[in-house]
């Protein structure tokens, strides 16, 4: 049985590696998915080409496609492409593939042979290889742990982690509630699955950290300590 599956890439000022990227994605995908795809380039708020460039890669290939949203956010674009999306399954990774791509695979298969309902990666499992600068992966860690402490997280590991495959019946339940339209989106889908009590698969990743990553570690923690406050008292108080 084929599944058709949305793989959305969030991009904002991604111009120099985008073409690049996507190329190698859609190559992988097309030799290895046994399932029909589009990859979405999902704009968000840029200011430099990365659009044109998005336009472009979908004239070129029948497999990509290109949203766009004015605002910059990236869990306000996946959100939207989600909830729009008909396909089988969702989901999204970042456009530096820091992840091995051989774990995608991975995460799709979960959701259609082993029926669960989200799956994502994980930089803290056994079994995960890691190359990343100490003070992020030390962020890392103290982060997930905090949620562990705080909400008595048990079903994820690494909340943060940029790929995460949903079925599409999951994501329609699920994302009413996410509030968030950055960065702590992926912490509150997975707090919310986790109080649902949906079945989440953690797959460790083999994970290289490219330069070219664009997060901004401190707006990300305010953002982060505002999201986890948020969550607390309006879905645990």
């Amino acid at each position: 049985m084929s599944f058709k599956i949305d793989i959305v890439i969030p991009v904002y000022n991604e111009e120099p590696l985008l073409e690049k990227n996507i190329k190698i994605l859609n190559e992988f995908l097309h030799a290895n998915l046994r399932h029909k795809y589009t990859i979405i380039i999902a704009n968000n708020g840029s200011t430099d080409k990365t659009l044109k460039k998005a336009k472009e890669l979908s004239r070129k290939y029948d497999e990509i496609t290109y949203f766009h949203m004015d605002q910059k956010g990236r869990g306000g674009v996946i959100k939207r492409i989600w909830l729009e999306s008909k396909a089988d399954i969702v989901s999204y990774m970042d456009v530096d593939l820091s992840a091995n791509l051989e774990s995608f695979l991975k995460l799709v298969d979960s959701l259609i042979i082993n029926k669960y309902d989200l799956a994502v990666g994980s930089r803290l499992m056994p079994g995960s290889k890691v190359k990343r600068k100490f003070f992020r992966s030390t962020l890392t860690c103290v982060y997930n742990m905090l949620l562990k402490l705080i909400f008595s997280v048990k079903k994820f590991s690494d909340a943060q982690c940029g790929i995460k495959v949903l079925t599409k019946n999951t994501a329609d339940e699920l994302l009413p509630y996410v509030k968030n339209q950055n960065w702590f989106f992926d912490s509150e889908l997975l707090l919310l699955a986790e109080k649902k009590d949906f079945r989440i698969k953690n797959i460790p990743l083999e994970w290289v950290e490219r330069p070219e990553s664009k997060v901004n570690i401190l707006s990300t923690i305010g953002e982060d300590i505002t999201g986890i406050l948020r969550f607390y008292f309006s879905y645990i108080k």
